[in-house]
């Protein structure tokens, strides 16, 4: 007996968190350079971001909710740090992998993320061809992780 998934829940959602439209646009070339064709979700701040997963604030919630988070840490309104620490005590987001994807090269930033069980942590290359390559490995490391 052949059981067929539809391929649209064969792919990994993945939610970028990220005010800077240059850096939004940057990830999304880097994904089709990459020939990634992962559902792409974009929040401009961690509070947008929180109301994706959630469904709430008149926002409709990500279904399904994504496994892969790439966020920035220096936003309005929320913070990437503080959105860390929500999603983190909320049982049904604290288990999805995240990314800082950020200029912060601040010890006491690299720290905290850690400390919040980030995935990694990326300082955004200057140069596309570096951020390209950086979003690549990206792309290496989620196909290969098992996901719940």
């Amino acid at each position: 007996m052949e059981i067929n998934i539809p391929v649209q829940s064969q792919l990994l959602h993945i939610l970028l968190v990220e005010d800077d439209e240059v850096d939004v646009r940057n990830v999304q070339r880097a994904f089709k350079k990459n020939h990634i064709s992962n559902p792409l979700h974009i929040a401009r701040n961690g509070l947008e971001a929180l109301n994706k997963l959630r469904g709430s604030d008149d926002i409709e919630k990500l279904d399904p909710l994504p496994k892969v988070i790439l966020l920035d840490l220096n936003m309005p309104k929320m913070g990437g740090l503080e959105f860390l620490q929500t999603i983190r005590k909320d049982p049904d987001l604290k288990t999805i992998s995240v990314f800082v994807m950020t200029t912060s090269d601040e010890e006491s930033d690299k720290f905290a993320a850690y400390n919040l069980n980030v995935a990694g942590y990326i300082l955004k290359p200057l140069s596309f061809e570096r951020f390209v390559k950086a979003v690549s490995i990206l792309n290496h490391y989620w196909t290969l992780c098992e996901q719940l």
